[in-house]
This record gives structure tokens, sequence and C-alpha cells, in this order.
């Protein structure tokens, strides 16, 4: 989900790259889960690297996780899936008793920068640090890419940069189409070319997403006329 929001209203104001340091690191959550167990409503949305990691997490399919653990909603003008949470104070399904997060290696991209999160600019981003947000108090300093803790971290910053270029484009194309049908056709399109088609598990994802990607944009041009 995309803020709009000033540097200054939201973080410390400075602006992070993968190999600066910053205080981010919470030691490892001891005792603390709060930001995962209340309050969260469909704040966890998930990408197509997202959705790849859990259905290699979990062993369902993207449909099968829709009986569960994952909703649909429109975000930004496209139709999105995020973490389907429960309970009155809607925390994470994916807590075990312990408060510890049962799929940790296949954590969606939201819940690795936390209390990171990313600021778009220019068509490329940079990661600043949340104010406000976790309560674990004297942090310790870790270097970004540590902490976001992802195998290929370089080839998975292009996919987020190529990710949310391609959310913003469409965004455009769907506000300015006049054809219903056609607009419905197309978010029912992206959600199936993205997310209901499994990836190969055992093939490059990003090689994959690309051609993906370049499917969707020729396709765009076919059906928001």
């Amino acid at each position: 989900m995309l803020r709009n929001a000033s540097l200054e209203e939201i973080s410390d104001g400075r602006l992070y790259d993968l190999n600066d340091m910053v205080r981010a690191d919470c030691r490892d959550c001891v005792g603390c889960h709060k930001c995962c167990s209340s309050d969260m409503g469909n704040s966890i949305q998930l990408d197509p690297y997202d959705v790849f990691l859990l259905t290699l997490g979990t062993g369902k399919t993207f449909h099968e996780m829709l009986e569960n653990e994952i909703a649909l909603s429109v975000v930004d003008g496209l139709i999105l899936p995020h973490l389907n949470m429960e309970g009155e104070k809607t925390g994470c399904r994916f807590l075990n008793e312990e408060g510890r997060c049962s799929i940790h290696p296949y954590r969606p991209s939201i819940c690795r920068l936390f209390p990171l999160g990313r600021y778009y600019k220019n068509g490329d981003f940079k990661y600043f640090l949340q104010t406000g947000q976790c309560e674990m108090k004297n942090r310790s300093k870790v270097k970004v890419s540590k902490w976001i803790d992802i195998p290929f971290i370089e080839e998975n910053t292009v996919f987020v940069r190529k990710w949310h270029n391609f959310r913003k484009f469409a965004e455009k194309k769907v506000s300015e189409a006049t054809d219903e049908k056609q607009k419905r056709n197309f978010l029912l399109f992206v959600i199936d070319l993205f997310y209901v088609v499994e990836f190969e598990a055992q093939g490059d994802f990003y090689q994959q997403f690309d051609q993906r990607l370049k499917t969707a944009l020729r396709e765009m041009k076919k059906i928001l006329r």
C-alpha cells in the first residue's frame, strides 16, 4: 500500500541504501510481537515474490491459501492479495503459540523490512526507518541488507523496482480507461498472470517474472484501449 506522506512525518529523516547501517535490529524481537498481533487489517500486501515464497513455505497453491491465509482487496486501483488476519485484534495467523513467526524464512517483504520502509521517488527507491512503529527500545545498528535477510538481494531490489513501476503505470492506465468491462478484464488478468499461475519452483523466479512483465505490458495495450 502506497502512502502519500513526507519523509519527516514518518521517519528519522534519513534515507538508506543496502550497505548502510541503520538502528533497526530488534535483537530477535525477544518477548515482543505486537507489530504482528494487533490492528494489522490488510496492511501486509503481497507482491508476486512474497506469494512465491509462501507457496514454497506452506506447500499450498495460491487458490488454496485464499481459503484462509490470504485475501484480496483493491489497492491503488489494482486487485492485490494481502495476508488474511484473524481474531478480534486482527493479528497474523502465522504466529505460533509462543508468539513467534512460523514462516520466518518465507515471510513477506513488508515483514522483513519492519521497522524499515521503502521510499519511492523517480522510479527508484531507498529505505527509511519508521518512527513510532516499533516498541522495542534501544535497537542496535545493523546493515540494511543483513536486516532484510533475503537471498539474491540485488536481484530482488531490481524486481521490487520493476514491480512498483509496473503498478504505478497500470494504475494510471486503469484510471484512464472508460470501459468498465475492459478494466475488470485487465485486473483479473494481472491477478492470474502474477499470482494464480504458479512460478516454477526450480526455475529462476526473476527471469520468470521478467517474462510475465513483458506479457503484462503487451496485453495492457490490447485490453485497455
